[in-house]
């Protein structure tokens, strides 16, 4: 197989309540769901390419799942996600001019109903040392500082490296 190319890119997560995830995904995806059945929704973005799918089990809920994302082509762009975020109510925490993963990066960070955060990000460049408000002891903690959606604590620790940050 010669090609390399994967076409879309699948994501089937676990929720609690399947309503209240049809209503957190209509509004951050800006779209109605192509699939809803009793205990599942599915959603198929076009860009990015993504088939996300749900389906409502409690007990495989995980609690430490890491984190999802979008890397957004410019700043502007990120700033009207960010808009459209707060709009429909769904709370977001901002992060502009960080550090992570040895990147400078302007973001924001939404949670859905189940604790799945997701970042919207604009990449500005790579760096040679990350924000100190991202290690934890000796290892990094990068990307997902506690998710408090609103208010933010400053002083919030970040996420538990052993739950798949970066």
């Amino acid at each position: 197989m010669k090609n390399t190319e994967f076409p879309r890119m699948h994501v089937s997560l676990y929720v609690a309540d399947i309503n209240k995830t049809v209503a957190f995904y209509q509004s951050f995806f800006g779209q109605e769901p192509t699939k809803v059945r009793p205990g599942y929704a599915k959603f198929t973005l076009a860009e990015p390419s993504l088939i996300i799918s749900f389906v409502e089990n409690k007990e495989h809920v995980l609690p430490h799942f890491g984190h999802l994302g979008f890397q957004v082509a410019t700043e502007a762009e990120m700033l009207e996600r960010l808009s459209a975020v707060k709009a429909a109510g769904l709370g977001a925490m901002e992060e502009m001019g960080t550090n992570c993963c040895y990147a400078k990066q302007d973001k924001f960070w939404a949670m859905d109903p189940d604790g799945y955060r997701w970042e919207v990000y604009f990449f500005h460049e790579d760096v040679e040392w990350n924000d100190p408000m991202y290690a934890e002891k000796e290892t990094e903690a990068c990307c997902s500082p506690a998710m408090l959606v609103e208010p933010a604590k400053k002083d919030a620790p970040c996420c538990d490296p052993a739950g798949g940050c970066c």
